[in-house]
């Protein structure tokens, strides 16, 4: 563990309800590197279609490949963090096609759910 995830796990130490989805993402991009996982973040975008129509890009907010399995990691806040429609239909999309798509909120919940889907 480095001292920037050590730094972050005091300063959310019982102000879980304070700490920010950039915090868990921050600590989430910091793992995945010192575990050599490619991994990028991802920004959403939007814009209009063709028709005219308002549309959104939407992916979450990271990549991530080890070992051929790709990866799609949502970070939320530990407390109050919500999952919206359109994402909770990517990451289902994910899911059903063969990928991982998580919603993480620790790096404890990152490990949890990477080996529950077999890929630590």
């Amino acid at each position: 563990m480095t001292a920037a995830i050590r730094r972050n796990r005091a300063r959310m130490k019982g102000t879980e309800q304070t700490v920010h989805e950039s915090v868990v993402l921050k600590q989430v991009e910091e793992w995945l590197t010192l575990r050599h996982i490619w991994h990028m973040r991802c920004n959403n975008a939007a814009g209009k279609a063709q028709s005219g129509q308002f549309m959104r890009s939407f992916t979450c907010n990271g990549h991530a490949v080890k070992n051929g399995t790709s990866i799609w990691i949502e970070c939320k806040r530990p407390v109050g963090g919500k999952v919206s429609e359109a994402q909770r239909n990517f990451l289902d999309a994910m899911n059903r096609n063969g990928a991982v798509g998580i919603v993480v909120n620790s790096i404890e919940s990152l490990e949890e759910q990477l080996r529950e889907a077999g890929v630590l």
